[in-house]
């Protein structure tokens, strides 16, 4: 999955772990209802970076050059080896991964089949927007969690090289033809908004992260915060538009 290749800046000190933060996952998981929400939140994750995985290796087959085809076939091996690394991480939890990801399975592909690209640029600004904001979103979250599960997800939201592979591909098709760049801002913006509706959902819909998010467990966001949250995901949502090329 795609980090946020350098939209938002990291800040000077990294603030210094608190509650839940700081302790191991033997610890923080003897709660219950913070257990249960890491499961959903690995289960969220290890689908979409099996989504991520085939969304790649589709869009290879549309890549205009072999190079460009092999470099998408080296990035969607790499979403592979993020999903098999959150998937080891359930069983040795001991919960089985097919499971933690069941639910989520239809609301993500809900998604992918109503922002189906229509071309090749398509495809790269949705792998680049989409994913960007979804790793938005898990950073936020693993900031409030056990130090465990905290590197897991950090380390799995690691760049496959995609996110500068399509700023370079969308900006030269841009500067080739530039009444391409209208085009791909309006789907960019229909991404977003589909992207940010579709996590709001899946929060709404899991009990347990729901209550992580409004800081019943795990140090969470309190409502106010979760609408900064988003502020502060749309905010680099527009920077990567600017890195594109394209209006927000």
């Amino acid at each position: 999955m795609e980090t946020s290749d350098n939209a938002t800046e990291a800040p000077d000190e990294a603030p210094v772990p608190t509650g839940i933060a700081a302790q191991d996952w033997a610890t923080a998981s003897a709660e219950p209802q913070y257990r249960a929400a890491v499961v959903d939140l690995l289960g969220a994750l290890a689908y979409g970076e099996l989504a991520a995985f085939e969304r790649l290796a589709e869009d290879a087959k549309l890549a205009p050059t072999l190079g460009d085809k092999a470099a998408l076939a080296k990035m969607a091996s790499a979403e592979f080896h993020h999903f098999e690394q959150i998937t080891d991480r359930l069983t040795a939890v001991e919960e089985a991964p097919t499971r933690a990801m069941e639910p989520f399975a239809k609301p993500l592909d809900d998604f992918h089949r109503q922002t189906a690209p229509s071309d090749w640029l398509e495809g790269l600004v949705k792998a680049y927007v989409g994913d960007s904001i979804a790793s938005d979103f898990y950073r936020e979250i693993a900031a409030r969690l056990d130090s465990d599960t905290r590197s897991l997800v950090i380390s799995v939201l690691d760049d496959t090289g995609h996110g500068n592979f399509a700023v370079e591909k969308v900006r030269a098709a841009i500067e080739a033809d530039p009444r391409v760049g209208g085009r791909l801002a309006l789907w960019a913006r229909r991404l977003m908004g589909e992207a940010l509706s579709q996590a709001q959902r899946v929060v709404a819909d899991r009990d347990a992260l729901s209550t992580m998010l409004v800081g019943g467990v795990a140090d969470g966001f309190d409502l106010a915060e979760v609408g900064r949250m988003f502020s502060r995901i749309t905010e680099a949502h527009t920077k990567r538009m600017a890195a594109l090329g394209l209006a927000a």
